[in-house]
Order: C-alpha cells, then structure tokens, then sequence
C-alpha cells in the first residue's frame, strides 16, 4: 500500500510502533540486536531492545519481523527542474513554467519513493515546488533549496542562447534568468544582489559557479570563474546568514581560489590533485561529488567529449580524497536526462570501487545529514538526520533484509524497501 500524506499525517495515524528490527543507525558498522522503535509526530521518541506498550487506540503498528530499519537516503546534488526534462524541452520556446513544475513535481514523487527523504537541491527554479513538498500537497523529500544558480558572463550558468544578448548592455535578461534557472552576476555588486535575492526566497545555501563544466555550450572545463572579490562578496553574504556558499568546480586552481574565498563546499572536483586536496582536509573543507559515467544514450557529443578528463580523473580523486581523509558528500546531478533518475539508487552501488558497504551507506545517510546541517539557522528542517536515534527526524525506510551485507538491496527500492516514512508519515507501507 502506497500512502498519500493527506491520509498519512502523523496527527492522523497517531503513534507508529516498529517492532522487531535490526536496526542500521547511520553510523555504526554493524546492526544493533532486536529493538523496538517508537515514532510520535515527526521524531523518533523511545528505541529499547525489550518490547514495550504504548497508550491510546490509534496506535499504527509495524511488525518488522527481523529485517532492517535504516535512516532515509540522502542525495546532496540533484536538480528536480533540470533532471525532470531533456534540453529539448528546456529550450522548447512553449515551455512554460507550470510544465517545468509538474515535472519537477512528478521527479519529487519519484524520488521519494525510491527512498530518498532528504536532498539538497544545486539550482534551479525550485521554491514554489519545496513550499508545495512541505505543505502535503506534493509527496517528494525534503529539499535544501538553493535557488538560481549564480554565474559570471561566459561562466557554466550562463545558459543563452546564440540570439540572446547581455542583460548589462542591451537591458533583458535572458530566458534562464527569467525561469529562475540562473542569474548572470558580474563584479561584487552583482554577485552581492543575486546572493541576497536568493536568501530572501529561502535559500539554505548558495550555489557559485567557480569552474567550466561539461554540460554548458561557452565554458571550456579548464577556466577558471568569479574573481576572487567576487566569490568573497557571496561567501560574505551568505554567512552573514549563517550560512555556506557551494561551488561548481573541477580544477585545483578554481578550487584553491574557493578555498581562500571561505567557500565550504566543493561540488565534483573530479580535476583535483593532492596538493589541493590536502588543503581542503586542512581546511575543514567539503567535497560532494559523484561517480560519473562516460556518456549516455542521448547525451549530446560535445558534452561527452567535455566530460572525457573529468571521467579519467575521477578514479584518482576519490582515492586522494580518501586517503587524505577529505570530509566526503555524495550525490547524482543527473541532468537533462530524465530517465537517468531511475538508477538513482543503484548509482550508489559504484561507490564499491573505494569504499565499503559501512562506509557507503554511512555516506549516502550519516555524513551527507552533517553536510547539510552545514546551512545552520537557515536549514528549512530543524532536527537531526541520518541516523536512526531518539530525537531525531523519522525519515526511515524498512528494507527487506541487510543492506551491511548486501549492498544491492538498496538498488531495488519497490521491491526491497517495504516502508517508506519521512518526517512520521507513511507513504509506503508493504508490511500493514
């Protein structure tokens, strides 16, 4: 039985007992003996290893029968407009922003049901669909929002067309910016407007384009973006909110700069060497990165062959970050591909080249739950997640078997995942 949340508020089902699980904490390598588990609005409230009663009629409860309760999977890098439609459709003139959104929203639903109840969002146009998540009118994870992306003229944001001119001299902006994909931000003043617009929406954290990319038509991957003034004018705005700027980088002279700007997060770095890593170990500095394939069935050829150093670098790097000991953050950024989301969970199975099952789900639970705590005071979920404790966020999933020991259970959520419950409301249940 799949739940909807208007029938599966935790204030109209009451308190939910699990019963008889094993449990995976977020952290731990192992799965502790038989507990029972008690949720009671949206947090975790008693876990005990003997079988208690609870009080009260309209008392849900979920005979896990041995198997494994595990904290909700986190993806630290998606696009739910951008990953919900091919460039075709983004550049289509008739889009229109409520198509954009009823994909996005259809992504959102997705997503949730393949296990995933928390995301940080890397830009796009995406706060009227996390209002819509958080009110119960759209099933979908909770999302850390952080808004247009922000870019330099000629940067890996500057999304133009070939017809489209500089909103600076000839006073339009362009498509993107009017989508709220992107804003197109030169010098301090700029860069310290576009940062603030995206607080004042509820940010809860900004995303910079320090580097080219591979899926933008004028930046080659090599070039460095945003001045170092520049990026301090974000990182300065956005921690006088008590928050984190993240970048879009790969080599290690656009990485270094972040690093002396205070940026506190660096999204892929596939390009890194141990010189700059070690500096971001140093520095207390985040990478959330992926494990990218070389190209996909419509995958255009000039974003392949701009993909292809980023490809052959990535081994190497998520063996430096490692054995440096980088705080590590994982995450898809699937793009413009819509049927790529569909191997969300099983993407997390390439991790198994460095790491362990322990650490890999410790990866995709416990450690991106601290990545996102980074936001602080503008985090839109007050609450711990990632592990599976008293007072913590109920963002649960009940699988059927051990994930420590089979790591391919995760890859199979309509199958293997039997609950599903974020927040203490249940939009799956296979067990009832």
């Amino acid at each position: 039985m799949i739940l909807s949340p208007r029938n599966s508020h935790a204030h109209e089902h009451g308190p939910i007992l699990i019963e008889n699980v094993r449990i995976f904490n977020g952290h731990y390598e192992s799965l502790s003996p038989p507990s029972f588990v008690l949720v009671d609005g949206n947090t975790i409230q008693r876990i005990s290893a003997e079988p208690f009663d609870v009080e009260g009629d309209n008392i849900t409860r979920i005979d896990g029968e041995g198997r494994t309760l595990m904290p909700g999977l986190i993806d630290a890098h998606v696009h739910l407009t951008f990953g919900s439609m091919t460039m075709e459709q983004l550049m289509d003139p008739g889009l229109t922003p409520e198509q954009a959104a009823q994909n996005a929203a259809a992504g959102a639903t997705e997503m949730l049901m393949r296990g995933f109840t928390a995301v940080r969002d890397a830009g796009g146009p995406i706060f009227e669909l996390k209002h819509a998540i958080d009110n119960g009118q759209v099933p979908g994870p909770r999302v850390w929002p952080s808004g247009a992306t922000i870019s330099q003229t000629a940067g890996h944001g500057d999304f133009r067309l070939p017809s489209e001119r500089s909103r600076r001299f000839f006073g339009q902006p362009s498509r993107a910016e009017v989508l709220g994909a992107t804003f197109i931000a030169d010098g301090r003043d700029e860069v310290l407007t576009a940062t603030r617009e995206n607080l004042r929406f509820g940010a809860s954290q900004i995303k910079l384009m320090a580097g080219g990319g591979t899926s933008s038509a004028y930046d080659p991957v090599d070039v460095t973006q945003y001045t170092l003034d520049e990026m301090k004018a974000a990182v300065e705005a956005a921690e006088d909110w008590g928050t984190y700027v993240m970048v879009h980088a790969y080599t290690p002279r656009a990485i270094q700069r972040a690093i002396e700007a205070g940026v506190r997060v660096i999204e892929h770095g596939q390009l890194l060497d141990k010189e700059t890593l070690q500096m971001m170990a140093d520095n207390d500095i985040w990478l959330s990165t992926q494990v990218l394939r070389a190209s996909t069935t419509n995958m255009d050829p000039q974003r392949i062959e701009k993909r292809r150093p980023v490809i052959e670098g990535q081994p190497r790097m998520w063996s430096m970050a490692k054995e440096l000991g980088v705080k590590l953050g994982w995450g898809t950024d699937f793009l413009f591909e819509p049927a790529l989301n569909r191997e969300q969970n099983s993407n997390i199975l390439l991790l198994q080249e460095w790491f362990n099952t322990a650490e890999i789900l410790k990866m995709v639970t416990y450690d991106n739950a601290q990545m996102l705590a980074l936001s602080g005071l503008r985090s839109p979920y007050q609450g711990r997640l990632g592990v599976v404790e008293e007072g913590a966020l109920a963002d649960l999933l009940l699988v059927d078997g051990n994930p420590l020991e089979n790591l391919e259970l995760i890859a199979d959520p309509e199958n293997n995942f039997l609950v599903i419950m974020k927040g203490g409301r249940i939009y799956k249940n296979l067990v009832n």
